[in-house]
């Protein structure tokens, strides 16, 4: 018997102990375990058919589907490697990816025919590209029509070897390509199940994109508890409210601009969320107000969680431990905002620039470094960027937190975003929690832009609830009530909208480089 850590082991519980029940559904198509698993095992000849070897990339530029997730066991089952593209990356990014990883085949939405026709001159090592939709030859359906149904593994896979690889967007050079084993998947799997409490009864909304970190490692998690997967094609509020009602969803997680977004819907008093047991926030830091928000609006709990593609992706959560669940209110936001703790199986420190670890007393500003099995195996072709991050036995996250008596970890910034404003260090997501506290904001990210008397200053640049209006130096008087002096907005602007990414993280790079071009960048 083949014991290997591998999240194929997954698909085949599913498909043993779940094969009548309604596994995935997705718009108009609903299958069950039996029918999923079937198809996963098609797409595994239809790779082996096609010459796909073991070992090779296969690239998938697609949205939420149930295509995506049967690539996820059909394409990894095989030895080869799943790499999802996010859909938001320029033809050069999606060019460079496609070249560096040397991926030998793309399958893709029709929605993205320009792109893929932008990419193919740049991309010679991939030989096949197969659209997902009909109409088009060698379409994704054709080639599972045509293949085998049944299907059997090779039985030397190693838990070591690589079963996945997502690439993080580049900063200041191009995207670094993360490695994830088979053990990474089947452990990560392992200690969300326990953390999480994943069962059978949960029904999960894909809201996260399956491209971005695996939509939280969701497609093995809820596999392999026989759970239900309902798929949206991109983030909609009013399709996520209406597939909560009618599928009894029991869990989705957001962003925060995506919960912002979904509690201020006209129509979200409209419908029945009783299903709904909690909902997750993450990608970035959840204001306290929002999180109060969300479980006035949808009627559960909110709780905040942490986890990054390196990591495979989930560390923390900000569940409330037992001995702590009758807080006050006001007191259990707070502590349901927060990074959390770690996972099972999950180590977590705080450490100096020196790597020295640093007291939880609540104060102590250091990065996060995280030990755990769910760490990524590398970068992708650079051993140096590797080493660097994983030096001392401990990934580096370039994430500042700190870390309070009960264990509960609280990022205060990115290591880059932090402004050094005349000497003090300003978080900029305390800032932003304090513009976002006003009644009429919408959105908000603040950053550094350049100021002749302190170096550099903080900037809130906000989008107003629609309908709304406020002035500039109102918010700035605002925030006079919530910040010490050095750390209010020197100026604030105002945007119909702010540049997200493919889960609808605010793009603070690109925000910052149009008040920094032509001038030398800040080195922190």
């Amino acid at each position: 018997m083949n014991l290997t850590l591998t999240p194929v082991r997954f698909k085949q519980r599913a498909e043993s102990q779940f094969a009548n029940k309604l596994g995935v559904v997705d718009g108009d198509v609903r299958l069950t375990y039996r029918e999923y698993c079937a198809r996963c095992d098609r797409l595994s000849n239809a790779l082996t058919e096609l010459g796909v070897r073991r070992g090779e990339r296969v690239a998938w530029l697609g949205y939420n589907s149930h295509q995506l997730l049967e690539a996820y066991y059909g394409v990894v089952q095989t030895g080869s490697v799943l790499l999802p593209l996010n859909i938001r990356l320029s033809p050069e990014e999606i060019g460079f990816i496609l070249s560096d990883s040397d991926s030998v085949a793309l399958f893709y939405n029709r929605d993205f025919l320009p792109i893929v026709k932008a990419v193919r001159a740049h991309a010679p090592t991939v030989k096949q590209f197969i659209p997902l939709e009909s109409g088009e030859g060698d379409d994704y359906e054709g080639l599972l029509a045509s293949a085998p149904a049944d299907y059997t593994p090779p039985d030397d896979i190693k838990d070591d070897d690589l079963a996945e690889l997502f690439y993080t967007s580049g900063t200041t050079a191009n995207p670094k390509g993360v490695m994830v084993t088979h053990r990474n998947l089947y452990l990560h799997a392992m200690q969300a199940m326990a953390g999480l409490a994943v069962k059978d009864t949960n029904v999960q909304l894909h809201t996260i994109p399956l491209f971005h970190v695996n939509g939280w490692g969701t497609p093995h998690t809820i596999t392999c508890a026989g759970a239900r997967h309902v798929l949206v094609k991109k983030f909609d509020p009013a399709e996520v409210l209406e597939l909560v009602q009618r599928e009894r969803v029991t869990h989705f997680s957001m962003v925060p601009t995506m919960a912002t977004a979904l509690i201020n819907h006209p129509s979200v008093g409209e419908y029945d969320l009783s299903s709904l047991q909690y909902v997750g926030l993450g990608g970035a830091a959840a204001p306290v107000d929002l999180v109060r928000e969300v479980e006035q609006k949808l009627g559960c709990p909110a709780y905040g969680g942490y986890g990054l593609t390196e990591t495979t992706p989930v560390c923390t959560f900000s569940f409330l431990k037992e001995h702590l669940s009758n807080l006050p209110d006001e007191e259990r936001w707070k502590r349901q905002a927060m990074t959390g703790y770690p996972m099972p199986g999950v180590e977590m420190s705080i450490v100096d620039q020196d790597d020295n670890h640093l007291p939880n007393d609540g104060k102590s500003v250091g990065e996060i470094v995280v030990r755990a099995d769910n760490v990524m195996a590398g970068y992708w072709k650079q051993p140096e960027d590797t080493a660097y991050v994983m030096r001392g036995g401990w990934f580096h996250t370039g994430d500042m937190a700190v870390v309070d008596e009960e264990g509960y970890f609280l990022i205060v910034d990115r290591k880059k975003d932090i402004i050094i404003s005349g000497g003090e260090n300003i978080s900029s997501i305390e800032v932003e929690k304090a513009v976002y506290s006003h009644p009429l904001v919408f959105e908000c990210a603040v950053i550094a832009v350049p100021d002749e008397r302190w170096g550099e200053a903080p900037k809130a640049l906000v989008v107003l609830k629609p309908g709304e209006s406020l002035g500039e130096q109102e918010l700035i008087d605002y925030c006079r009530t919530k910040l010490p002096g050095f750390k209010i907005p020197k100026s604030v602007e105002f945007f119909d909208s702010l540049p997200k990414g493919g889960t609808g993280k605010i793009l603070k790079k690109e925000l910052r480089e149009r008040y920094w071009e032509g001038q030398e960048k800040r080195v922190h």
